[in-house]
């Protein structure tokens, strides 16, 4: 599907677009057109290529899904970024991060966005632009892309926050519990900002061209607005870098509280076979039931021998308990 606006600081126009005519008319007027592409048709693609003479290698790039950058051409520049979402995937118990690509034509007075699916940043600066913004309507085509790329990477926050609370649950399960579906959830996050992270560490290179001054098709009173992007990306960056440092110290949390568990129950059988070693030796020495010589055990035949003997074990039994529960074993 092409949507299509034509807007300047005293006008704002949807189009239909119904062929190539359509679109170079459009393309042809002195106002800032913005062209979106979503879930578009081959033919749709190719018509939108042909008009703003978009190469196809930098179409192929969005349908492909690589990862995000930036590229100059003659008449544009291409920047591709990714939106990030969590939703529920394959795994019990968790989310994946998800990543649509996001391709972003700038020209002297035009915009273009080519994607696979609707997306939300889009849709939002789309609405701000027919809701008579006047930033948008009066600063070009460049900030147009600026409030796309910009929203899109505000998003990022919102992703990270839901996964600081995934982390601040984790944190508080390993202290108390040793299932292994806390470890899965663990490897979950860890998965997921290992996903993020190969969506933010390549788009903070993308922005960077930009915020340099690297690319004719960004003004340089533009150079600004992008460094701020920049500077949003190299947080976001840090912020993953640390999560995923707190997912590793919790997963060695939760190791060292399985291994303390472990050491605690080995700890527990150890001294019950301890205390029944001298039990079962006291009982092998009276299983030897001997007779007619002088030499075996005279109380053996003694009327109390077998109360005796268990009254003795008892107390070799309650010795021991008393000596490890001293010195803490128990």
């Amino acid at each position: 599907m092409i949507s299509a606006l034509s807007y300047d600081s005293g006008t704002v126009e949807s189009r239909s677009i119904d062929g190539s005519t359509d679109l170079s008319a459009l393309k042809a007027e002195e106002a800032t057109t913005w062209v979106d592409a979503t879930d578009a048709t081959e033919r749709e693609l190719r018509l939108v290529a042909d008009v703003f003479g978009i190469h196809p290698l930098a179409v192929e790039d969005v349908l492909k899904n690589v990862r995000p950058k930036t590229e100059e051409f003659t008449d544009y520049t291409f920047v591709l970024v990714k939106e990030a979402e969590l939703t529920r995937g394959d795994r019990p118990f968790d989310e994946e991060v998800r990543d649509e690509p996001l391709g972003v034509f700038v020209g002297e007075d035009w915009v273009c966005t080519l994607s696979l699916s609707p997306i939300a940043a889009v849709q939002r600066v789309w609405s701000a632009v027919t809701q008579w913004d006047e930033r948008l309507l009066q600063r070009g085509a460049d900030y147009t892309a600026y409030r796309v790329i910009d929203t899109v990477v505000d998003d990022y926050f919102d992703l990270l926050d839901r996964v600081e609370t995934q982390i601040e649950r984790i944190e508080e399960e390993v202290l108390v519990s040793t299932d292994i579906q806390t470890l899965e959830r663990i490897n979950g996050v860890r998965r997921d900002l290992l996903a993020f992270r190969k969506v933010t560490w390549p788009s903070r290179e993308a922005v960077g061209v930009l915020a340099r001054g690297d690319t004719a098709h960004v003004r340089p009173e533009m150079e600004k607005y992008f460094r701020d992007v920049y500077d949003h990306l190299v947080h976001i960056v840090d912020l993953t870098e640390t999560y995923r440092d707190l997912t590793s110290g919790a997963r060695d949390i939760y190791l060292n509280t399985l291994s303390q568990s472990t050491n605690e129950v080995m700890k527990t059988l150890t001294v019950v076979a301890t205390i029944f070693l001298p039990l079962t030796f006291i009982a092998g020495v009276y299983g030897m039931n001997f007779g007619g010589s002088r030499f075996n055990m005279p109380e053996l035949s003694w009327p109390f021998g077998y109360p005796a003997v268990m009254l003795g074990m008892l107390l070799v039994a309650l010795v021991m308990l008393v000596y490890f529960r001293e010195r803490e074993y128990l």
